[in-house]
């Protein structure tokens, strides 16, 4: 059957742009909403960058982006996946799965909207927790319905339930001294972290390993250095600001 069509390749452009407070994969969450404080702006690029674009979207609470993984390589897709949620172990197909090797190198984030800004020539959307790289671009925004895409019966297969925290986090005295030293600029910034090394930003491979292995992870201006001391338990060693 499928010998019956022919299709034309589809050039995308990006219509807008992601900032958010992940500058790497390593720290970014796998979900959205799983952090609460990583939330971030979509800023509108030319010349999609018009008021009128985004007249009426205040009404909405949630949106859908489609948006690129651009921090991959291309035509790396493999027919199966080995997914976090299943120990890295069992493969699946991959497209059974959210992994970020794809065919086409396509993603689908609900987020929720928190304002629609229109200064100065900018289009700025004000957005909640996103799971999403600084600079990713985004090539759709659509607005969530309810009535239709909400599924609250819906089978989630190996997903069926958010994953919960079970990672302890404390802080060392060095680390420690400089979230107090940023509280008026980052005044969640304790929170912040624990709640992305709780979702185990490591490999599948690597959970339940426990060793002097120091862990870093690229946040706002800052690189946090982790490591984990025991199962279940992950201590900061540093936070250090990052010089560009």
């Amino acid at each position: 059957m499928s010998s019956e069509f022919s299709f034309h390749p589809l050039q995308l452009q990006p219509i807008a742009v992601a900032h958010t407070p992940y500058n790497e994969k390593f720290s970014v969450p796998r979900q959205p909403d799983l952090v609460r404080d990583g939330g971030g702006i979509i800023e509108l690029l030319p010349p999609y960058n018009q008021p009128e674009a985004v007249r009426g979207l205040e009404q909405f609470s949630h949106l859908w982006l489609i948006f690129r993984f651009d921090r991959i390589a291309d035509n790396k897709w493999r027919p199966t996946v080995r997914p976090p949620r299943l120990g890295g172990n069992q493969r699946i197909g991959v497209f059974a799965s959210r992994a970020t090797h794809r065919p086409n190198p396509l993603g689908l984030s609900k987020v929720s909207l928190h304002g629609v800004d229109c200064q100065g020539g900018n289009v700025c959307l004000r957005v909640g927790s996103l799971d999403l790289v600084n600079g990713t671009p985004i090539f759709d925004i659509k607005p969530y319905l309810a009535y239709a895409d909400s599924q609250p019966d819906a089978d989630s297969g190996f997903a069926a339930n958010k994953p919960s925290a079970q990672i302890a986090v404390r802080f060392l005295p060095q680390a420690s001294q400089t979230i107090e030293r940023q509280a008026n600029n980052y005044p969640n910034l304790q929170r912040f972290i624990e709640q992305l090394i709780q979702q185990d930003p490591r490999p599948a491979y690597q959970h339940g390993q426990i060793g002097k292995r120091l862990y870093g992870m690229s946040i706002w201006q800052f690189n946090v250095r982790f490591r984990f001391v025991d199962i279940g338990l992950a201590e900061v060693v540093a936070i250090e600001l990052i010089t560009r």
